[in-house]
């Protein structure tokens, strides 16, 4: 099982180029499994409940791409129209500010510098991105990928149950229990993450970007995408929006009202995922430390580049049930319940050491009652 688990894994990171559609339409076909499942309860064959749920859910997709890439590129193109305005806050404003507290040098910051690396830098992305487009290759690429996710993900709805029940045929029989168990607990984490997370995401998203917005923040979309994208990882699409938030408001009004109110949205917020959301959404079944959060997506990033950024939690998801069963296997290992034989015992002594008239230097050695020594 070692062995396999290892040639799977060299394998998905040879191919992990090739095998970007194919894990997309999987975890769509994922999701889509128990709508189909639930149409097919109610009296209506697996083919046609998965044409409806595919339908279905092409046209939610679609509908959210018209709706958000232009949305997108309208906050985008306002960030860059305000972005000296930004510069210009941050030299006259807060550098001063933090100069003064924390008593650093005047020049440390070189704020031309700083913003002439930055438009090279968008430079440079802009010139890759460009060579992209032009290039024949990466366009077929490209048109393959969108060609491919939605033919394999209805093969992969389509055929879900039956590919199910076809590895747990080819399942050795005296490892299938363990196996069927391993993968309920791993289906139960991986529906309160894939599931409930994105929607925790999708609502924390719509709701900042709509309370930013309602109260006169230009980028309030922007900021609120980027607070529920990130809200994956606990706390820091609340740190990161809300420090956005707060010097968008700083820059575009200058008030306290406005600060006040982009504080209480932050809060509101906060209290909405702490006890809404994800009590309700996702639950405590994940149970991933953020610090573990972190290092699978930049472990999945580097390793598999943005096929690993994808899969990273889910795949976390299931190695914490395998870490959990494995600790359950050791707890009730002789390895864990043997216990120590009386000899192993280190005896508490008490040693005194005192010098005769003739300058000779003695020992005593007093043993604790109740343990046994070792030593004559």
């Amino acid at each position: 099982m070692l062995a396999i688990t290892v040639a799977i894994a060299l394998l998905v990171w040879l191919l992990a180029p090739v095998l970007m559609p194919f894990a997309v339409a999987a975890m769509l076909a994922y999701l889509g499994d128990p709508l189909a499942n639930r149409l097919e309860r109610l009296g209506i064959g697996r083919t046609l409940a998965v044409s409806i749920v595919f339908v279905v859910l092409m046209l939610v997709i679609v509908a959210t791409l018209v709706l958000l890439v232009p949305l997108i590129a309208r906050q985008i193109e306002n960030l860059v129209q305000n972005f000296p305005r930004y510069v210009e806050w941050g030299r006259d404003a807060a550098l001063p500010w933090l100069q003064a507290k924390l008593h650093l040098d005047p020049n440390a910051f070189d704020t031309d510098r700083l913003v002439a690396e930055i438009k090279d830098h968008i430079g440079s992305i802009g010139s890759v991105i460009g060579k992209l487009s032009r290039s024949g290759f990466g366009v077929v690429m490209w048109l393959t990928n969108l060609v491919l996710i939605p033919v394999v993900w209805f093969y992969l709805l389509r055929d879900w149950d039956r590919l199910v029940a076809w590895i747990d045929r080819m399942l050795p029989r005296s490892i299938e229990p363990t196996i069927a168990h391993l993968a309920r607990e791993s289906d139960a984490v991986l529906g309160a993450f894939v599931r409930g997370q994105l929607l925790v995401m999708l609502a924390l998203a719509i709701y900042y970007g709509v309370a930013l917005t309602l109260i006169g923040i230009s980028v309030g979309p922007l900021i609120g995408m980027v607070a529920g994208l990130l809200s994956f990882v606990p706390y820091l699409g609340f740190i990161t929006g809300f420090a956005a938030a707060i010097i968008a408001s700083l820059v575009q009004h200058g008030d306290w009202p406005h600060l006040l109110m982009v504080i209480g949205v932050f809060v509101v917020g906060q209290l909405l995922e702490g006890y809404v959301l994800v009590p309700r959404l996702v639950g405590e079944k994940i149970g991933l430390h953020p610090v573990a959060v972190i290092f699978a997506v930049l472990a999945g990033g580097y390793l598999f580049g943005f096929l690993g950024v994808l899969l990273a939690l889910p795949a976390a998801s299931v190695i914490l049930v395998l870490l959990r069963y494995l600790a359950q296997r050791y707890k009730l290992s002789d390895l864990y319940t043997e216990e120590g034989s009386p000899d192993t015992v280190i005896a508490e002594v008490d040693v005194t050491v005192s010098q005769d008239a003739g300058g000779r230097v003695q020992t005593e050695t007093r043993v604790a009652e109740g343990h046994e020594s070792t030593e004559p």
